[in-house]
């Protein structure tokens, strides 16, 4: 497999590319390729990804061109692809359908199709015609979900309530797609922190996810949450409560799911399928709250963390 990790090889070996600003951790060695531009939301309080990118929908003649340029370049050598930017699932149905047989037809071999959805463009979407892009070979969602509560999620200009979340992640799933949430942790700053684990952890019961990705609030510049944490409105949690805030989820979950920490912004390595290593990921999170009370070095590395920018 062509391997895309830590670089734009493609749009570098070939200017006419348009490639995809972000993808998840998980994609970094899938094909990456751009259908729409931006994110037809963009008012996430927390979020500065795609603040300077207008929404677009790529016309389907640019789309298939760049399609034929990866194959090209990659001698068809390709396993996953990841599909930009935001929420492409937003485009006619039809559209993405005639993408997805185009992009199988140039590379035979890939096993993984991917793409970010928002739970509301999933709501929004038939059943019907959910089955047929999960057909076409759209094969997984990344959806944040962020928090299970409805007073955060308001908050934090999320444009979704808690129902609108399971309505869109349990359609997806009824339609075959296999389902990835994200949640992020300390969302609810050092007042709400319990709420937003209740919350969370109740929401992922309702959805029972494929997957539940964890990331920790990192204040962006140029985000309303910046703004907010800079004037004193926000109280960024410190790295016991963040750990208290996760084990308070994982304890309240009653799911089969994979678990995953894959990102660098989390203060411990907590990784497992539920149920089944539920006790192990526990004993890491106290672990490292036994650690944090005994190692002042150990603790100064997290309370930098906070202050990442590059994510």
């Amino acid at each position: 497999m062509f391997n895309f990790r830590f670089g734009r090889h493609l749009a570098i070996a070939e200017e006419s590319y348009d490639f995809p600003p972000f993808r998840p951790p998980s994609e970094a060695d899938s094909l990456l390729v751009r259908v729409t531009r931006g994110c037809p939301w963009n008012r996430c309080a927390f979020c500065p990804m795609y603040k300077h990118i207008k929404f677009e929908k790529r016309p389907i003649a640019d789309i298939k061109r760049d399609i034929d340029t990866a194959a090209t370049f990659t001698g068809g050598r390709v396993e996953t692809v990841f599909i930009g930017d935001s929420d492409s699932l937003v485009i006619k149905t039809e559209d993405i359908c005639k993408i997805l047989d185009y992009l199988y037809a140039a590379f035979p071999s890939v096993s993984r199709t991917t793409s970010y959805a928002r739970a509301h463009t999933l709501k929004l979407k038939s059943i019907q015609d959910l089955r047929k892009i999960r057909k076409a070979g759209l094969t997984r969602l990344h959806i944040g979900l962020e928090t299970g509560s409805p007073r955060l999620l308001k908050h934090i200009r999320k444009g979704a309530t808690p129902e609108t979340m399971i309505h869109g992640c349990t359609r997806a799933k009824g339609a075959g797609f296999e389902v990835s949430v994200y949640v992020l942790l300390g969302i609810g700053g050092m007042a709400s922190w319990k709420e937003h684990a209740t919350a969370t952890a109740r929401v992922l019961n309702e959805i029972d996810p494929d997957f539940v990705r964890v990331r920790t609030i990192t204040p962006q510049p140029g985000t309303p949450l910046f703004q907010w944490w800079t004037e004193g409105s926000f109280e960024m949690p410190d790295p016991e409560t963040i750990l208290k805030e996760q084990k308070a989820i994982i304890e309240g979950l009653s799911i089969t799911c994979q678990y995953l920490s894959d990102h660098v912004s989390n203060y411990a390595p907590v990784h497992g399928n539920l149920p089944d290593d539920k006790s192990a990921m526990l004993s890491v999170i106290d672990t490292t709250l036994e650690k944090l009370s005994k190692d002042e070095d150990f603790r100064a590395r997290l309370e930098k963390m906070r202050y990442l920018r590059r994510l």
